[in-house]
């Protein structure tokens, strides 16, 4: 068979995918560390007869700028040739757009796994090495990939490299999103080239104190370990309430940073946290801007994140 042909293989007729939103950087570990978290963008996707056409219906957020799901999709397609059974695809989101909680990362990972499920399963290294080749950078990705907490490295061929570390069953994540979309390439336009050495050896420690305390369950570091001089610093301008959040201070509070690039921001806590809600919250009234707030959990699932929900009705394509 011709590799320009669409594969003659059973395949479902309908189908859901589920991806998970990430915090990114984590404080101290910009562009490397990556978090996935429970909220979700899921695809609800029917084979509609024919080939190569794709339709999308964005049921609970109206798209702005380019559908990451769809460019994913094509370049896999393209990348290994072939025709491609025409979908229609219903796109529902948790995840805000512009907000700092890997939406873009998601759309990207919900396109790699459509291509997978519809046409044939790929390696986790070839799907890793294309959402980092989409995306830019591996962080948000390796975790909508791989789910759980990761640790991520663009190797100097191009390609990427992921771990997948332990995340604490017991440690919860807080996040604010105010009503204030941020662009990631804006954050990143005032960020500096260079970095004082003190300031990149003070990031470089506490990356290393985050990881150690993370898996030794030594909480009582994390507050000095998600300290940045990185990244945050120079954000604080975009983000109105960011340097209020990072220097709140309660005894169950363990830690707060920038989600991603922003404007979303992550506390940590294990404890009482109903308390530190509270507390995130009332810093952010005094700002104007409205936000939502909620307690999120880890997905951890399995090695590969990225649900596939088959329907039981299945044809022929």
């Amino acid at each position: 068979m011709s590799s320009n042909e669409p594969m003659n293989r059973a395949r479902p007729a309908e189908l859901e995918i589920k991806v998970p939103g990430s915090i990114a950087n984590l404080g101290p570990g910009f562009d490397t560390l990556g978090l996935a978290v429970q909220l979700y963008l899921r695809l609800q996707v029917r084979l509609t007869g024919g080939n190569n056409d794709l339709q999308f219906e964005f049921l609970n957020q109206q798209l702005d700028g380019e559908n990451y799901i769809e460019r994913a999709f094509r370049f896999l397609a393209v990348q290994h040739g072939g025709s491609f059974p025409s979908m229609s695809v219903q796109v529902i989101s948790d995840i805000p757009m512009k907000g700092g909680l890997g939406s873009s990362a998601a759309a990207t990972v919900a396109g790699l796994r459509l291509y997978e499920a519809i046409i044939s399963p790929l390696p986790s290294q070839g799907l890793l090495n294309a959402a980092c080749h989409l995306e830019g950078h591996p962080d948000n990705v390796a975790a909508a990939l791989l789910g759980g907490l990761t640790a991520s490295c663009q190797l100097s061929d191009g390609s990427a490299f992921a771990a997948r570390l332990h995340w604490p069953e017991s440690l919860c994540c807080i996040v604010l999103t105010p009503q204030l979309a941020l662009a990631t390439s804006a954050a990143r336009s005032v960020l500096p080239q260079r970095l004082p050495r003190a300031d990149a050896i003070f990031n470089l420690q506490r990356i290393a104190l985050l990881l150690q305390a993370l898996q030794s369950g030594e909480f009582s570091m994390l507050r000095e370990a998600f300290q940045d001089r990185m990244h945050q610093p120079y954000r604080e301008p975009l983000v109105p309430g960011l340097k209020d959040a990072l220097s709140l201070d309660h005894p169950d509070l363990l830690g707060v940073c920038l989600s991603g690039a922003g404007p979303s921001i992550a506390a940590f806590a294990e404890n009482n946290l109903d308390a530190i809600e509270e507390l995130l919250a009332k810093s952010y009234t005094r700002v104007g801007i409205p936000f939502k707030i909620r307690k999120l959990s880890v997905h951890q699932n399995g090695e590969r994140s990225g649900d596939v929900a088959v329907n039981t009705n299945r044809c022929c394509v």
